[in-house]
């Protein structure tokens, strides 16, 4: 073998450049990246090894073409499926989950399939830093599949009655899942938690577009670059609670997009514009949950997973079927937001009616149920 075809050779030299410190480290290609992030996946390389390499990408800062190495031996490992439908959205909350409010992401799939817009969602049952309640969690809870193959999961969206679905990390892309424990150890976010929600498991016959959280400035400009190179016809970046794709109810917020491939740009997006009026930033969690501890961890905010999920499924649900209130109103800001980005009505408050009248006439809710 020659240095580049054995991973264990080429991780070292890896290693050695981009573990030298803040002022001596080097960035690798694209190429290397790549193979890099491919041998950890394919379990070539120690542990140990696997660690140094995402940390020190991770001090060092990442470069453009680390990253879109790491995406690419992601998306090689992925098992991708297209649907028999000829746009699919892709609603890409954080891995990690929430542990400051009750999420109600989860309740946008049925909503988006009712106004004839097929939808997935991903993630995994639980991931670092923060370990918080994901989509996951509350479609369990709300009495939805979460364990389907990506196949099973493609084959919803073109079923009418559903139009929508779950696809786990362990399912599309099990070499990936099978690091949490080694993402767990290495406690701090990696290069893996930026470019892991846009694998891209179930594509459109003609579009995918994509719809991302964040909350960092820089994070923008690098979801719509990744997103480019991952294929994504159009991009939705939402500056939203929790990195989220729900922006706060109650100011505000900025929002980027792109389309066909193009340059992203920046708009605003004022929640009393669309009719909302809260004096909360997002749903609140009851203050009758049950208290939990995680020993060791000053970073995590630590909930109780079950009874949370349980909370936000009910919510959820229950604004499916028209109830009022943040989780409601979450479901108006975001899916007005989406129905606007993909051309489906002229502007956003009108976007925002329509989302309204789907809600009022709880139709949505028998495709969660």
């Amino acid at each position: 073998m020659t240095q580049t075809d054995d991973p264990k050779t080429l991780m070292r030299s890896i290693i050695q450049r981009i573990a030298t410190g803040p002022e001596l480290s080097k960035d690798i290609s694209l190429d290397e990246a790549r193979a890099g992030m491919r041998a950890i996946l394919d379990g070539a390389v120690d542990p140990v090894q696997a660690g140094i390499f995402l940390i020190a990408l991770r001090m060092k800062r990442e470069t453009d073409d680390e990253m879109k190495g790491v995406l690419d031996a992601i998306r090689e490992a992925t098992g991708h499926v297209v649907a028999d439908v000829d746009d699919v959205v892709d609603i890409a909350d954080p891995y990690d989950g929430y542990n400051r409010c009750l999420p109600a992401a989860p309740f946008l799939m049925p909503l988006l399939a009712e106004c004839g817009v097929a939808s997935i969602s991903h993630g995994a049952h639980a991931v670092g830093p923060k370990f918080g309640v994901t989509h996951r969690h509350v479609l369990e809870a709300a009495g939805a599949p979460v364990d389907l193959t990506p196949v099973e999961a493609a084959e919803r969206l073109a079923d009418p009655e559903l139009g929508w679905s779950y696809v786990d990390q362990r399912a599309f892309c099990a070499p990936l899942h099978n690091l949490v424990d080694l993402r767990s150890t290495i406690v701090k976010r990696q290069v893996i938690t930026t470019t892991e929600v846009l694998a891209r498991p179930i594509h459109g016959r003609k579009h995918t577009h994509l719809v991302t959280g964040y909350v960092h400035k820089p994070y923008p400009r690098i979801y719509a670059m990744l997103a480019r190179h991952a294929g994504f016809d159009s991009a939705l970046l939402i500056r939203g609670v929790e990195g989220g794709v729900i922006p706060s109810l109650r100011q505000q917020g900025v929002c980027f997009s792109y389309q066909h491939h193009s340059e992203e740009q920046s708009f605003e997006i004022d929640p009393t514009a669309l009719g909302i009026e809260q004096t909360v930033r997002s749903a609140p969690l009851p203050e009758d949950l049950p208290q939990t501890t995680r020993p060791g961890d000053e970073i995590a905010v630590a909930v109780d997973i079950e009874a949370t999920a349980q909370a936000a499924a009910e919510a959820g649900l229950a604004a499916l079927d028209g109830a009022k209130g943040p989780t409601y109103d979450s479901l108006v800001c975001t899916g007005a937001l989406i129905l606007w980005h993909l051309g489906r009505e002229r502007s956003l408050e009108v976007a925002a009616d329509r989302v309204r009248d789907v809600l009022d006439s709880g139709r949505a809710a028998r495709r969660v149920r």
